[in-house]
């Protein structure tokens, strides 16, 4: 199914949607839905996100993204598990060949007590989040599993600004997806990631709590 778009305005969101239709021909193994937003996220200055469905996948360690795409519906066939894996892979080089860029992420603490596809895959997880927290240009934060003044009640979103400053959102759910360029709808989305980052743990205290995970597996 392919990506929708809210509201072009004008030559900056132009500029977005060309960034991004230049993936378009590279991005083999990346579903078609999803690679408007792969190219954005590409040349992104600071990229946000808030997942409380799956950790996001610049986050995931190999294990925990093959597990995803094992238990994925319809099934992959062996060739398409293996070009997605790669694809996924490949994504991650951008927190450290990027390291002008900031990258926040804010993940519900749920997902981490799930514990996917067992205690080995999430060791593996917790001890990738901790290896990538430690990147001066990455920052995570959890969010507490009771947490009474939460503002991601409307669910997962994506967040990045371009080299012009202007801010584009990205949501996505079951196989389908929307770029969202209109200035109000991108601000009011920024306006909510700001208010989850001051609800959340800090930095700092998610790897404590990681640590604290971690060693209790």
């Amino acid at each position: 199914m392919r990506a929708s778009v809210l509201a072009v305005d004008g030559p900056s969101a132009a500029r977005v949607l060309e960034a991004a239709a230049r993936s378009l021909t590279r991005k083999a193994g990346l579903a078609s839905w999803f690679r408007q937003w792969a190219g954005v996220e590409e040349e992104a200055i600071s990229l946000y996100a808030y997942e409380c469905s799956v950790i996001p996948g610049l986050l995931q360690p190999e294990p925990y993204i093959r597990a995803l795409f094992d238990r994925r519906l319809p099934p992959l066939s062996e060739d398409q598990f293996e070009q997605q894996v790669t694809a996924r892979l490949e994504r991650q080089r951008l927190l450290r060949e990027r390291p002008n860029s900031a990258f926040s992420f804010i993940v519900e603490q749920a997902l981490l007590e799930r514990c996917l596809a067992g205690v080995d895959v999430t060791r593996a997880l917790l001890d990738n989040l901790l290896d990538v927290g430690c990147l001066r240009n990455v920052e995570i934060q959890v969010m507490p599993l009771v947490q009474e003044d939460h503002a991601g009640f409307e669910g997962p979103l994506y967040l990045a600004e371009t080299a012009e400053n202007r801010w584009v959102g990205y949501v996505e759910a079951h196989d389908c997806s929307m770029l969202v360029t209109d200035t109000k709808a991108a601000s009011a989305m920024l306006q909510r990631y700001g208010k989850m980052r001051s609800q959340a743990l800090s930095h700092q205290a998610t790897a404590s709590l990681l640590k604290q995970m971690r060693g209790a597996l």
